[in-house]
């Protein structure tokens, strides 16, 4: 890398590319994305944001 701060963005692409290939490419992938858990409100919850309709 030579700039720290970069001035444009072809001069960022540049540095990311002088990056050596091992450190752009760790082998780790992000893993799927999981199913979201059915959830409910219950009558508490309910109760602390009935009404707030009218301040929105």
């Amino acid at each position: 890398m030579t700039n720290p701060e970069v001035d444009s963005l072809a001069e960022l692409i540049d540095d990311c590319t002088d990056l050596p290939r091992e450190l752009r490419t760790a082998g780790k992938t992000i893993p799927a994305p999981r199913a979201a858990e059915p959830w409910q409100v219950d009558e508490d919850t309910y109760r602390q944001v009935e009404g707030l309709d009218a301040f929105v």
